[in-house]
């Protein structure tokens, strides 16, 4: 391969990269959307937002097969090594996780129709008090999570990181919280238990989030700090 068709193929390999690097962009945007619109959807009783947000679904999966369709084909074209391999396997796994915060949106959506579309009365407002707590906090993992992979930045990465403990810990109280809903009036038993579930989903985005933001520590560093302890995380980003 002469020295041209070398620089020619380095430009087309960049703008290929540059290509799947926005479209993970593109993703998380889309699935930071559908989480606002979901939990709107759940404040304001709107049905019709939460359907347009479980429609809206299916454009995430398309974009998650795009984006597998082209990481397939550029490592069996330029089989990458190294660093090049790292970025292309990182923006496999984050596009997996994104699409995963996708369903969890879907999911919240899907309780608002539980809880509106239909002839019985919706839950105490207090119950789903926590949900559109979380979701703010969520949705700021989800957005340093994606500012950490545009980067790279590994402060902003470890930030994620500790924060996802301290959602854990929210996800703990809002459970002390809604059994007290149980002990007074045991007709809400089916609102708790939805909220639960809702409550489940908003912490599993936060742990998607985390993910994202080890991955990032992965493409940098290549270590994997998936199952790591905060402070072997720490040490990995200060070395």
């Amino acid at each position: 391969m002469n020295e041209m068709t070398d620089g020619h193929t380095v430009k087309r390999y960049n703008c290929e990269m540059n290509h799947l690097h926005g479209l993970v962009i593109l993703i998380g945007d889309l699935v930071r959307e559908q989480l606002y619109r979901a939990a709107q959807s759940l404040e304001t009783e709107d049905v019709v937002l939460a359907e347009a947000v479980i429609e809206r679904d299916e454009e995430v999966n398309d974009l998650d097969v795009q984006a597998s369709d082209e990481i397939v084909h550029l490592i069996a074209k330029r089989q990458p090594v190294a660093r090049d391999l790292r970025e292309i396997l990182t923006v496999g796994k984050i596009v997996t996780d994104l699409e995963r915060v996708g369903d969890e949106a879907r999911k919240i959506a899907k309780m608002t129709l539980h809880f509106y579309d239909g002839q019985s009365a919706g839950p105490n407002p207090q119950i789903v008090r926590d949900i559109l707590k979380m979701v703010e906090m969520v949705d700021e993992m989800l957005n340093m999570s994606l500012q950490s992979f545009d980067g790279p930045d590994l402060d902003i990465a470890l930030e994620v990181i500790k924060m996802n403990d301290e959602l854990y810990s929210d996800f703990k109280s809002a459970l002390r919280h809604l059994s007290t809903f149980i002990m007074e009036d045991s007709r809400s038993v089916g609102h708790v238990v939805e909220t639960v579930l809702g409550l489940r989903a908003i912490e599993r985005i936060g742990g998607h989030a985390k993910n994202i933001a080890g991955y990032v520590l992965f493409l940098v560093k290549g270590v994997d700090v998936r199952h790591a302890n905060l402070e072997v995380v720490a040490e990995q980003v200060n070395s």
